[in-house]
């Protein structure tokens, strides 16, 4: 049975929906925390736009900080970064199609660096973020930024070599003001009340204990948007897995099955 993959896409587009769009895109956007529910919403939506002749330059190039990211870099770098999205209707019936908006994933773990030249490249214009709410580091009692978290304390101390999602951001926004650049975006999509207020607070805060002039220049040129997401992702099957081999005879080790409804609204 055959493997999701480029060379494959040929055999497999008479079977079920495939990108017919070149994915040698530039890509814009970059996507810190690539699981179910980003390849349901975000990554499918930059897919429809993609196939509507828009501009090449809203590819997605995905970044995992963890360890716990292998297994999806692993799958989607075999796969070519390919996936099937099954969409499950109330009715009973249900759509099936392969995404193809996301051409890349660094895994900061192997390669910290390529993740910070990719964040400080000129066509980077969105970082998008699904880290859950845990991972904006508050303080649940008092709402405030928590320094004592062992990766934020190493970050502070060494910032050329980053952990966490803010070491890595303000790394790259700090080559980017050093060269006269314009920021990125750094656009939540967490389905957190005010995300984009919450997001901007513990930027801000961490940038303020990193590099005062760092600070004052996020604070001034960086956007932080609030959105509104939604779409009912459940976590991939194993039935999930086999009903697209049974169905349209190629493996995908890792598609997603999400519900027809989606909702993405941006400040």
């Amino acid at each position: 049975m055959r493997p999701l993959n480029t060379s494959n896409l040929t055999a497999i587009k008479g079977l079920v929906n495939v990108p017919v769009y070149n994915r040698s895109l530039v890509n814009g956007i970059v996507h810190i925390g690539v699981g179910g529910f980003h390849r349901s919403h975000q990554a499918y939506l930059m897919h429809q736009l993609i196939a509507k002749n828009a501009p090449c330059e809203w590819g997605i190039c995905g970044v995992g900080l963890r360890e716990a990211d292998r297994k999806m870099h692993t799958i989607l770098k075999d796969q070519d970064y390919l996936y099937s999205l099954i969409t499950r209707h109330p009715n009973g019936g249900v759509e099936n199609e392969i995404i193809g908006s996301i051409t890349d994933f660094i895994l900061a773990v192997d390669a910290p660096e390529k993740v910070i030249d990719q964040l400080a490249s000129i066509h980077t214009k969105i970082v998008s973020l699904t880290i859950t709410e845990g991972g904006y580091n508050f303080n649940p009692a008092s709402g405030a930024f928590d320094f004592s978290n062992q990766d934020i304390q190493h970050d502070l101390k060494h910032p050329k070599h980053p952990k966490s999602v803010f070491g890595y951001l303000m790394a790259a926004l700090k080559r980017r003001m050093e060269s006269g650049m314009k920021s990125f975006t750094i656009l939540s999509c967490d389905n957190i009340q005010h995300n984009g207020e919450v997001a901007r607070k513990m930027f801000l805060s961490f940038a303020k204990r990193l590099d005062e002039n760092l600070y004052e220049w996020v604070k001034e040129n960086t956007c932080f948007p609030n959105t509104m997401v939604d779409r009912i992702t459940p976590v991939t099957t194993q039935e999930d897995i086999d009903y697209i081999q049974k169905e349209f005879d190629y493996i995908d080790r890792w598609p997603v099955s999400c519900e027809p409804f989606i909702q993405w609204v941006v400040e």
